[in-house]
């Protein structure tokens, strides 16, 4: 594999790692609305939520290094009539784009819930674009055996749903432990403030009651300038500036009963998810590597790239993950209390470190077998 296309394969692997975590999303928010309220719903989808657009923000911009001038990004979506390529671009930058949008007013909680909910299915379908278009690229090469198969579509929606599932798991395992943490609050703060109001206070009781006028006068326009210096400050800024700090001290406030369950009942729909796609994935290679070694001579020769070190490593990673997910993680989750969660908070991150290492190799595999026909 040329050292040049590792900005495609960072790229495609974490523009797909953040479209496969948000359809995932959107399946929690569906399912979890059945049984539990829509603030514990939000509560786990919003740390979530996110993570995902600088993640693609990332990737775009690794991904247009690829083409050794940047400026040249400008010209591909041209071509977006004909273009798989310039298909991807737009739909990649949409997405991020109504993704962005969703979030903030997530954040806020601005703008009616129906608003937000056609700008989260619209972000959705323009995910699906994207894969689709990346997909796409690949195939429509025929002159690469290796890239004009089945495998191609299936590996991509495959590092999607695998990365989306074991993302959001290991996003809300984040999440809760950091909800973990003790509250701090200022004692010490707070017992210097009574102090501190106790001695004003004797102060003033114990101080001559003939004060003088002027500096009374003094007094006053100094407390008025003051006010003056406050309603003088930017009501937008100050509000601003409140409603972030509320929504973080919201996000982060201790995790219900309520929430835990959801949360274990997420971790283990994705682990059970999860685990069945990285069966599928080990499958899926005798079937499409074998079919390469019956092909032409390009075709033979890019499967020989499947029986290397890379590709060994590759299968045992995916197979680690799968034990991981379908055994340890499932069944840890099913019996973790959320005071307890903090062994499991390790389990999954440790799982999702296997799995991305694990489909970076695949991915890796996938521009090494690019030998074409007759060339």
């Amino acid at each position: 594999m040329d050292a040049s296309d590792l900005p495609m394969v960072f790229f495609t692997v974490v523009s797909q790692m953040s479209v496969g975590t948000f359809l995932v999303l959107g399946v929690l928010q569906i399912a979890g609305r059945r049984k539990h309220s829509a603030a514990t719903v939000e509560r786990l989808v919003a740390p979530v939520l996110y993570a995902i657009g600088p993640a693609l923000v990332l990737g775009l911009i690794v991904s247009m290094f690829h083409m050794h001038d940047v400026t040249h990004s400008f010209n591909v979506i041209r071509h977006w009539q004909s273009s798989w390529l310039s298909r991807e671009i737009i739909f990649g930058c949409a997405f991020a784009l109504f993704g962005f949008v969703f979030a903030i007013l997530e954040w806020f909680e601005s703008g009616a819930l129906a608003l937000r909910q056609t700008l989260a299915v619209i972000a959705a379908l323009l995910g699906i674009g994207l894969l689709v278009s990346e997909s796409m690229i690949y195939y429509s090469l025929v002159a690469i055996p290796a890239w004009h198969s089945w495998a191609v579509p299936f590996q991509f929606c495959a590092t999607a749903i695998l990365l989306g599932a074991i993302g959001v798991a290991g996003a809300l395992m984040v999440a809760t432990f950091v909800r973990l943490r003790p509250a701090k609050a200022p004692a010490d703060q707070s017992e210097a403030e009574a102090v501190a109001a106790e001695s004003a206070a004797a102060a003033t009781s114990g101080s001559e009651t003939g004060v003088a006028e002027a500096t009374g006068a003094e007094a006053a326009a100094e407390s008025d300038a003051a006010e003056s210096g406050a309603a003088a400050e930017s009501p937008v800024r100050s509000g601003l500036g409140a409603k972030i700090k509320e929504r973080f001290a919201a996000i982060n406030s201790p995790t219900s009963d309520e929430e835990w369950q959801l949360t274990a009942a997420t971790i283990r729909g994705t682990a059970i998810a999860g685990a069945l796609i990285a069966i599928a994935i080990l499958v899926s290679y005798p079937i499409y590597v074998g079919g390469l070694s019956q092909g032409n001579a390009a075709a033979i020769a890019a499967a020989h790239e499947f029986s290397g070190g890379a590709f060994w490593s590759r299968l045992i990673l995916v197979g680690v993950t799968a034990i991981l997910l379908g055994f340890f993680v499932f069944t840890m989750a099913a019996r973790t209390t959320v005071v307890k969660a903090k062994a499991l908070v390790y389990l999954v991150l440790a799982t999702f470190i296997i799995a991305i290492v694990g489909e970076f190799l695949g991915r890796w595999l996938h521009y090494a077998a690019m030998i074409k026909a007759g060339l």
